[in-house]
């Protein structure tokens, strides 16, 4: 069973940039492909970057182009979430997402809610005016 437990969230000034980490435990994380998700208030989870077990290919929604960026350090067992210029629309309950993919499929990165299998709490990211 994979634990998976986001920190780094908090209160920012329109403009800011925030670092959310992800600390995976309980599994084999470069076994695993991640994601980052992301539900607004009165909104559905929506995605906003995924990243393939290997490191080597990554998505964004492309509203987030050129803001965010996702990336992985499988030696500390950690996923992050660079977000730059931050603006009132990204205020949301930020979560990762886990699942495990064969050796086959480590360039292969996973956009669907429904693909993932395992899922942190949530960090709250609030971003005022």
């Amino acid at each position: 069973q994979v634990q998976l437990v986001e920190s780094g969230g908090g209160l920012v000034q329109a403009g800011g940039s925030l670092r959310l980490p992800c600390a995976a435990s309980g599994g084999t994380f470069d076994m695993l492909a991640m994601g980052w998700f992301r539900q607004a208030p009165g909104k559905e989870r929506e995605l906003v970057a995924a990243i393939s077990r290997s490191g080597g290919s990554t998505s964004y929604v492309d509203s987030l182009k050129g803001r965010f960026a996702i990336s992985r350090d499988n030696a500390k067992n950690t996923l992050y979430l660079q977000m730059n210029s931050l603006n009132l629309e990204d205020t949301a309950v930020y979560c990762c997402a886990a699942k495990y993919t064969a050796l086959l499929e480590r360039a292969i990165y996973y956009s669907a809610i429904h693909a993932y299998d395992f899922w942190g709490q949530g960090t709250q990211v609030t971003v005022s005016s």
